[in-house]
């Protein structure tokens, strides 16, 4: 038969702590509980709780027991209770000796630190808080010390990186950005901090050592001048490659400004017609010319209001009905079709393989949009004549930003999930967490990696 004391050491699941009494009580609320006295071994009751050194000790027993919560039992709470002191460490200072059973200025055991990180991983915050019955914040402080057990030193992230991305996305409203850097070899986010811009970019270059940024080869990301120029500062070296979906969604935002401005020329000619042709009291006729005009005048308007998507998809991409009204703008309206054209065009140099073709094919391409007449994509044709080596980096190096924009997807579901931050590092500690190769541990769980 198993003792009480060794059932309960055994469900702790912690070794090196002796387990001395448990008794069951109800709270006021009628909730069960049940209160193990325990202690570390007295080959470990004077550990410190950073470094595991044995050091002196301090003072003596906390006359008031302090208490942690452990994982339920069924449906019994658990706490766990002991007597702490405190020790001097010579690299810590005074500080609360270690106890085997929970991480440092925790107030939770272990398995239930774990516990709380792998839920938060798959389910919303809010869930989590509910079924572990305990507040919403200290669901992110739990997340905190689950990273900092399985992942103490971040640091190692940024060794032989060879191949990055730097992109910024939004977590809030009111332009709030988060600045990530992606390992484009394994996936991973290796950086990410509150802000963006060149401030933000060089506090992660200057976390480098020389051999770090020796290692980096090629940087990827959009054009903006605040990553080149911190490029060009840390890494000159490296292969800085501007990513061709960006480029695209550049022309993609030059092709809606002409949309745009189509549409707004058809829509006052429907007012002009409007104007000219008052609306006469009854039904029109169905011969009657003008109301026919007006028709059409509307109708042209509402199609090219309504040709965003079709503008925005590929040819082979595109159904019957967005066919249509692709054939109806090439009838209709030259300069848009020729938007739409001069798009299609870039989209699908910027596949080409081969780098002197893609390069003498960009030739081309740039100087038909300086001589288009159409303001937005001349000022698309600068941009893009800024950028031009940066742009055969990319098609020369096979390299995107495909990894961190799937990446920064990740980072708004993990922002849904919590329904919002209010703490910043409580999203970042997520960030590295989810965004990363790392398991969480689960209480007597075989990792799958063993």
């Amino acid at each position: 038969m198993v003792y009480a004391n060794t059932l309960c050491k055994k469900l702790l699941n912690v070794k090196s702590a002796v387990v001395e009494e448990c008794d069951f009580y109800s709270d006021q609320n009628g909730v069960s509980h049940i209160r193990i006295q325990a202690r570390p071994n007295r080959w470990h009751e004077d550990d410190c709780p950073f470094c595991h050194r044995h050091c002196k000790r301090y003072d003596k027993k906390n006359p008031q027991a302090r208490t942690w919560r452990g994982l339920d039992w069924g449906a019994t709470l658990v706490e766990v209770s002991y007597d702490t002191h405190r020790i001097e460490c010579p690299e810590h200072g005074v500080v609360v000796a270690d106890v085997p059973w929970a991480y440092p200025n925790s107030g939770f055991t272990k398995d239930f630190d774990l516990t709380v990180g792998w839920l938060a991983v798959y389910l919303p915050r809010s869930v989590v808080s509910e079924y572990m019955r305990i507040d919403w914040e200290t669901v992110g402080r739990c997340i905190h010390r689950t990273l900092n057990d399985i992942e103490p030193e971040r640091s190692r992230r940024l060794n032989n990186l060879v191949n990055i991305g730097i992109d910024e996305t939004s977590y809030k409203k009111g332009h709030k950005y988060i600045t990530v850097i992606v390992n484009h070899d394994t996936n991973t986010v290796v950086w990410a901090a509150q802000g963006h811009g060149k401030t933000v970019l060089e506090s992660f270059f200057k976390e480098l050592n020389a051999e770090q940024l020796a290692s980096i080869k090629v940087v990827t990301g959009d054009g903006a001048r605040w990553i080149t120029d911190c490029v060009n500062e840390f890494t000159p070296d490296c292969e800085r490659c501007v990513d061709p979906f960006h480029v695209v969604q550049w022309a993609m935002d030059a092709l809606d400004e002409v949309r745009r401005e189509v549409w707004r020329e058809a829509y006052d000619e429907v007012q002009r017609l409007k104007k000219e042709h008052p609306r006469k009291a009854g039904r029109p006729k169905e011969d009657d010319v003008e109301a026919s005009i007006l028709r059409a005048a509307k109708a042209k308007a509402e199609e090219i209001k309504n040709s965003a998507y079709a503008l925005g998809k590929a040819p082979e991409n595109l159904t019957e009905k967005q066919q249509l009204r692709i054939e109806m703008i090439a009838e209709n309206n030259d300069q848009l079709y020729r938007a739409y054209r001069m798009k299609e065009r870039l989209r699908l140099l910027l596949k080409i393989k081969d780098v002197d073709e893609a390069e003498e094919t960009l030739k081309q391409w740039l100087w038909w949009a300086s001589h288009s007449r159409i303001p937005a994509f001349k000022e698309l044709y600068r941009k893009i004549k800024r950028h031009k080596e940066h742009i055969l980096n990319a098609i020369r190096l096979s390299m995107s930003n495909a990894r961190i924009e799937a990446t920064n997807n990740k980072i708004k579901l993990i922002v849904r999930k919590a329904y919002g931050f209010r703490n910043i590092q409580n999203m970042l500690d997520m960030v590295y967490l989810v965004c990363s190769d790392l398991k969480v541990p689960l209480p007597n769980r075989k990792s799958k990696a063993a």
